[in-house]
């Protein structure tokens, strides 16, 4: 019999491949920096049983139609909306993510950026090492106060509860708007549900944790931030197109508010040319909200099994499409 084939879309620890080795024929992408070209990808999803797939992979319905003997694929994110879920479950193909795991380590860069961001961090390292500091005075780099303020969380998941959770530890006010009340997180860390609008214009530091849907695409556009305070931060640690970055651009260069931290952008990776880094008042980071060595190796890990439950015919862990179980128990 046949060992299954399983491609890997960018370059993991020997490590953690190990014991997909033990029973399936690997391949991986050789590179670690550099993504997949559309060309492999679409050959070897011909051949592929499963595929481990990165957010910045794009798993569109050509992909999924080549994938004839395609089972499941195995995102390395909490996200997933780089794949086609709707044509993957018609195929009958598990999409799986990596939910959990990285909820803390999220939040910990979720408010480290919103700190740097308030306390003008990135911009005094750079200031010191680029010779400029001279003497001490008053107002030198003086950014805002993080304690006692208001923060404003669109997206009350699991990750903004972590935020929401530290952000208790800084005496901060908590309000959200979901969807949906939470009430645990209303319960367990006196956070206030309120209006999308209300939250713009209360709020001290906002900060957008919400999936990408049709509905959020572009949720901070030109108006949202005109209802914020001239002296908010908006902090955007979930998804680039939830932002429209013209609009975000505008409103800083106009003082209509303080400032941003970015670890997402609309189009990734941008370059040094993106006009939102020409500002000081911008803090970016390359897409680094789950980048913390235990996190990355244990999602690879949750991956991995992920694909061998499927492959041997059981349930995987974190299963995105509810509708392939049921789709499977039927055949």
């Amino acid at each position: 019999m046949n060992k299954p084939y399983i491609f890997i879309t960018r370059k993991l620890p020997d490590t953690i491949i190990e014991r997909l080795q033990s029973f399936a024929e690997v391949k991986m992408w050789p590179y670690e920096d550099v993504p997949v070209t559309r060309e492999v990808l679409l050959e070897e999803a011909k051949k592929a049983d499963a595929l481990l797939t990165m957010l910045s992979d794009c798993i569109d319905k050509e992909v999924i139609e080549a994938g004839q003997n395609l089972k499941i694929i195995a995102n390395l994110a909490v996200g997933f909306d780089n794949i086609d879920i709707t044509f993957a479950t018609e195929r009958r193909i598990a999409v799986c993510n990596t939910p959990d795991i990285l909820t803390d380590t999220t939040a910990d860069l979720t408010f480290a950026l919103l700190l740097a961001t308030a306390r003008r961090l990135v911009e005094a390292a750079e200031f010191v090492k680029a010779g400029e500091w001279k003497s001490w005075s008053p107002l030198l780099l003086a950014g805002y106060d993080v304690h006692h303020k208001t923060i404003g969380i669109v997206g009350m998941g699991k990750i903004g509860q972590a935020v929401a959770k530290r952000a208790t530890g800084f005496d901060m006010n908590i309000l959200y708007h979901n969807r949906s009340r939470n009430e645990e997180a209303e319960q367990m860390l006196g956070a206030t549900y309120c209006s999308f609008d209300e939250l713009l214009k209360q709020s001290d530091f906002v900060v957008c944790l919400t999936p990408l849907t049709d509905e959020t695409r572009h949720l901070f556009d030109k108006e949202a931030f005109k209802k914020m305070k001239k002296t908010a931060i908006f902090v955007n640690a979930s998804r680039g197109p939830v932002v429209d970055e013209d609009a975000l651009y505008e409103a800083l260069v106009n003082g209509e508010i303080a400032g941003a931290g970015l670890d997402v952008f609309y189009k990734e990776p941008i370059d040094a040319t993106h006009p939102l880094l020409t500002l000081k008042n911008v803090v970016a980071l390359p897409h680094i909200g789950s980048a913390s060595m235990e996190t990355r190796l244990a999602m690879m890990e949750l991956c991995c099994r992920n694909i061998m439950l499927v492959l041997n015919g059981e349930k995987p862990e974190t299963l995105v499409n509810k509708e392939w179980l049921r789709e499977t128990k039927r055949c």
